[in-house]
């Protein structure tokens, strides 16, 4: 297992993130147990969870699981979606924020979170009151390191810029969306991470079971999230991510890699990318995202990838750029 710094924490992590949304879902505590066992002999040391995953039994499990261990792991939690029916419990608001992760501490079992996400922007908040409010939190002691899930690039620069004006701490990770058929984090959002000395922890790699091969424009397994739940389907309706599955499975097949294994370890070696978040329901599912860690693609394999789901355009209309033509070329 490689380990990798963190942004500019100082922190290393390991170089594959266990996501815990399958604790006390599709995973019973013994399963979820075995899976973090796997994940621990792997070399794997950092674990993501969030509130509102099973209404708060993966922190439950999580913190279970770590009680004898706490200092060797890396914890991160989220707040943002309903814990329930009030008013208010969702959203940023400090109110919300404070007793969110008094709620988290106590079913993880533990004093702080290593890295407290903000599980989406909020527009009905104001944004330097919340991060005044995770600058009074983190002063407390109750979380160590700021993190955004699901923001755009201009979220994130507000909010540092916010950070830097108020002498507030800022953040130090970002948590998008990425897989080979979602690549829009490659246009801002990665290169301002890499700018910015941010870490980032990337989550849906196999793209909700879409890059697992099990899948074509004609055949959705019985049971699988793009089969049965709607925000899944809504998010990889459109046919062409179904046509570079199918592509994608024939070329892990011709490599003679699990497409699994092939799926995380593409995003793992991305630029700007600290981990990818794996997550499964059980062990047997987990052991192909395991077996990324060690797996290195060709590069004739890493140019048939770009072949069949090719890079996003750039964030400005020059786009002869992509191809090394830029000012300096047009001014010789």
């Amino acid at each position: 297992m490689e380990y990798r710094y963190l942004g500019t924490t100082g922190v290393r992590i390991s170089s594959l993130c266990f996501g815990t949304m399958s604790f006390g879902g599709d995973a019973d505590f013994g399963e979820s147990k075995g899976m973090f066992e796997d994940c621990l002999e792997a070399g794997i040391n950092a674990f993501d969870c969030a509130n509102v995953y099973q209404k708060g039994t993966s922190e439950t499990i999580l913190g279970e699981l770590i009680k004898d261990m706490r200092d060797e792991v890396v914890i991160t939690t989220k707040a943002y979606f309903p814990m329930g029916d009030g008013q208010n419990e969702r959203g940023s608001s400090r109110l919300h924020l404070f007793k969110s992760v008094r709620d988290s501490l106590k079913r993880l079992g533990s004093d702080y979170v290593d890295i407290f996400f903000l599980h989406k922007f909020d527009h009905r908040s104001n944004l330097e009151e919340t991060l005044r409010a995770l600058e009074d939190i983190r002063r407390r002691g109750d979380i160590l390191y700021i993190g955004f899930s699901n923001f755009a690039a201009w979220q994130v620069q507000k909010a540092l810029g916010i950070s830097a004006l108020k002498q507030l701490s800022p953040a130090h990770c970002l948590q998008p969306m990425y897989n080979l058929v979602k690549r829009k984090a490659e246009v801002e959002l990665l290169p301002m991470a890499e700018a910015e000395g941010l870490g980032v922890l990337s989550y849906s790699p196999v793209g909700g079971g879409l890059l697992s091969g099990k899948f074509t424009r004609d055949k959705r397994p019985v049971g699988s999230r793009l089969a049965e739940n709607e925000m899944y389907k809504k998010r990889y309706r459109q046919p062409r991510f179904w046509k570079v599955a199918e592509d994608f499975s024939e070329l892990a097949r011709e490599a003679g890699v699990h497409p699994v294994t092939l799926a995380v370890a593409w995003v793992k070696d991305r630029p700007g990318i600290t981990a990818p978040i794996i997550g499964a329901r059980n062990r047997e599912q987990l052991a192909a995202s395991l077996a990324a860690a060690e797996y290195r693609i060709p590069g004739d394999l890493l140019v048939e990838l770009d072949r069949i789901s090719p890079p996003p355009p750039p964030a400005t209309d020059r786009s002869e750029e992509q191809e090394g033509f830029g000012f300096e070329e047009m001014l010789k």
